[in-house]
This record gives C-alpha cells, structure tokens and sequence, in this order.
C-alpha cells in the first residue's frame, strides 16, 4: 500500500481544519504497522481513507493486490464498496457485530457477501476454533463477554482472506488483560496467516511489538525516532 501525498481537511466554521497533511508512506505485505496518535490527531480518519470509506481532500491512496495497483479513492462508490468487503478486513473498537445472527453467522457474513463458494458455516467454524470459540458457534453475541466478541471480530475480519487488515484501537474497550489476549490473539493469527496488518492504537505494548511504529503528529506521519527527538520529556508516545 502506498499513500501518495494524502490530505484530509474540513470545514468548521468558515475555517478550513487539516487533519491530514501530504502523507508520502509505502507499508509492505506481512507488515505490522502500529499507529500511535493523540485523540482526535486523525487515527481513524487515515484509516477510513485506507479503507476507502471516506474520499481524501487530495492525494491518493494505492493499494497492490496481486501485482496489480488500484487507487483506491479514484473508484467508484460500488467499486470500493466490493474492493473492501473482499480484500479489507476491519476490526473495530466496538466489535460491531450484528445482534440478530448468531456467532458463525456473524463470521461467515463476509463470505456470503462476497459470494464464496463452499460451505461457508464449515470455513467461519473452523476459523472460530482457531480463536477458541468454536463452541459458542450457536451463540448471540449479547451472551458474549467483551473479550469473546472482539475474538469473533478478529475470526470475521479474517474469515475471507483479505489482503490488508485494518483495526482501529481493537483493545480500546476491552480491560487490560482481556486486551492484552486479544491483541496476541491477534497478532498471532495475522503473523500466522501472513497479512498486513495496520493498527491505530493507543496501547503502549501493541506498539512494541510492531514492524514499525509511526506517530500523527500535527497532521503528518513521523517515525517513532522522530517523533522522539520532538518530544524527548515524552515517555512511551502520545496517549
């Protein structure tokens, strides 16, 4: 993936707010990349540009699948819209999974939708033992705890094997040691199955365990060794 001088700005009362500002990154497959940031310093912004949910101000968002380059905001609506659902796998904060269908179908969704062939319950099932919850297949997910929801949110996420997963403060909602095994969850599976994965976090241990660690600050992306020599009273990075 590359971002080619990528901007975002709004409007706020007759002023214009840049949040992103000529981002020139290239991330590579297999990657690990943790995104660290202050609230509001335009995480999820980026992310959402990533993902082509939102349409940058300039700037372009370049994604290689299978030797092929697509820019990503330059595609239609319904073009995004299907390059995501069978090449994008997110990870919320808030897990978002649908309340009216049980655990495997939560899972399985991303494969009905895309079309696949195959039994597609026997592929979400075999996917949710490998999170450990192959026994709550049946299950809603109000009777899931935190933690056992965001691990079915990891198994959807990766359940159609997409090329880049996207997770946005994954363990944000989580206590510290349910977020501690979710993210090795995580990033157990991602390494194991070899995908990109590109993390907005504020978790100081998720950050040191990346490939590379790369800091929002004032709207551009800087190295971890960067941004230090800018802030050296700092301790771990922005919270």
């Amino acid at each position: 993936m590359r971002l080619e001088q990528l901007s975002k700005s709004y409007w706020e009362a007759g002023e214009e707010r840049v949040v992103l500002d000529r981002l020139d990154r290239e991330f590579f497959a297999g990657e690990f990349v943790c995104l660290l940031g202050k609230s509001g310093s335009g995480k999820s912004t980026l992310l959402n540009l990533i993902s082509g949910i939102d349409a940058p101000t300039s700037g372009d968002v370049v994604i290689v699948d299978e030797g092929r380059e697509a820019t990503l905001n330059r595609l239609d609506e319904r073009a995004r819209t299907l390059f995501r659902r069978r090449r994008l796998g997110i990870v919320f904060q808030f897990f978002n999974l649908i309340p009216t269908l049980t655990v495997a179908e939560n899972v399985s969704l991303p494969l009905e939708l895309a079309g696949a062939s195959g039994d597609v319950r026997q592929a979400a099932v075999a996917l949710l033992d490998r999170v450990g919850l192959a026994d709550r297949a049946n299950t809603y997910p109000d009777k899931l705890s935190g933690g056992e929801q965001q691990r079915v949110a990891i198994a959807r996420a990766l359940v159609h094997d997409p090329l880049l997963i996207l997770a946005d403060e994954p363990t944000g909602n989580l206590d510290e040691d349910t977020g501690e095994s979710v993210l090795g969850l995580l990033l157990e599976l991602t390494r194991d199955l070899g995908k990109t994965l590109f993390m907005a976090t504020h978790a100081q241990d998720a950050a040191a365990r990346a490939d590379r660690v790369l800091h929002l600050d004032h709207g551009r992306l800087v190295s971890d060794q960067a941004w230090r020599q800018r802030h050296p009273d700092a301790a771990f990075g922005p919270d």
